[in-house]
């Protein structure tokens, strides 16, 4: 079932700004949102970072709408037994409605505590094995267990998580490649992506995902000012228009400022939808919605956050129904 969600981004706005956010999609027709889990935003000009589980307790008293992380690594720098008992608590304040995404993470936010950055696929094999101990944490706490365990990367010793959801919380493992892609089909409950690529939904149904659930966040920048509105998106988000392997390699929010200097703002204006023209926002989101996507969450980049979620409201969701 189509589910088009708001996506909060903790790169971009404080934690109090995010909840006020989330009330403004909740009344607007949003059926879902999205958090993004940072240490760093990757440039300064996005310029925050709170820390997304105090957010996500907050989200809790505030809406009544599901929650998910896209994406937080559990691999290096939070071990997985700490986001295990995260997880479980978000699950337990959020009535059940919490997904946690998982991805391997970019060295941005991941060597801060000064750890060795594995190559790709040591870092998938630490991912599935992450996984795997947040699962038997969350399952043994359940049912009244403490568990130990000695792996190639993680070792846990005598650990029960005392607070606990009913059900098992549901973990969608992220990929934008075809290696994590087939991880993410072999180990995860659903898939996570941002871009609106049908071979890469085959690719995860093929490799054991079948009808289980593919999410994906988008980025869109409504304002009355269509060129003030690319200004915006280019100055703060030209990041994810970097080529290659730099997303995950570049050290700190001033190198990718500095590489952000070599992408042309017409790239940014073929991949972010910016100012008023609402066909323009249908389509975008649409693009997801027919490469396959199950849930679409929408992130609006811009100031004008009365007019983005007045206009969705009224002629953008209705469209997308």
């Amino acid at each position: 079932m189509t589910k088009i969600g708001y996506a909060l981004s903790c790169e971009q706005f404080g934690p109090k700004e995010l909840i006020d956010q989330a009330k403004r999609a909740e009344a607007a027709g949003f059926e879902a949102l999205s958090i993004s889990d940072p240490f760093h935003p990757w440039n300064d000009e996005q310029g925050q970072s709170p820390f997304v589980w105090g957010v996500i307790g907050a989200l809790s008293e505030a809406v009544s709408l599901p929650v998910s992380t896209l994406v937080t690594c559990p691999t290096v720098r939070i071990h997985p037994a700490v986001l295990a008992q995260a997880a479980a608590t978000a699950a337990v304040q959020l009535d059940g409605k919490f997904v946690l995404g998982v991805g391997s993470g970019e060295l941005l936010n991941e060597h801060v505590l000064g750890d060795h950055w594995p190559s790709v696929g040591v870092r998938l094999e630490m991912l599935e094995e992450a996984v795997h101990v947040i699962r038997e944490l969350i399952d043994a706490g359940r049912e009244g267990r403490e568990i130990s365990y000695h792996g190639e990367h993680y070792e846990v010793q005598e650990a029960r998580i005392y607070t606990c959801p009913d059900q098992p919380v549901p973990i969608y493992v992220s990929g934008f490649g075809p290696q994590a892609t087939e991880l993410a089909g072999r180990i995860g409950d659903g898939y996570c992506t941002v871009v609106p690529d049908g071979d890469l939904v085959t690719e995860f149904r093929d490799s054991g995902g079948g009808e289980k659930p593919v999410q994906a966040a988008t980025k869109v920048n409504w304002d009355q000012d269509a060129e003030a509105a690319l200004d915006l998106a280019h100055r703060t988000w030209a990041n994810e228009q970097l080529p290659g392997r730099l997303a995950q390699t570049l050290p700190s929010p001033r190198d990718f400022a500095a590489a952000m200097s070599l992408v042309p703002k017409d790239t940014v204006a073929d991949a972010v939808t910016c100012g008023p023209d609402v066909d323009r926002h249908v389509a975008q989101v649409r693009s997801y919605l027919d490469a396959g996507v199950d849930e679409v969450y929408v992130q609006q980049l811009g100031p004008d956050m009365a007019g983005f979620f007045d206009v969705y409201a009224r002629e953008v969701l209705p469209q997308l129904r």
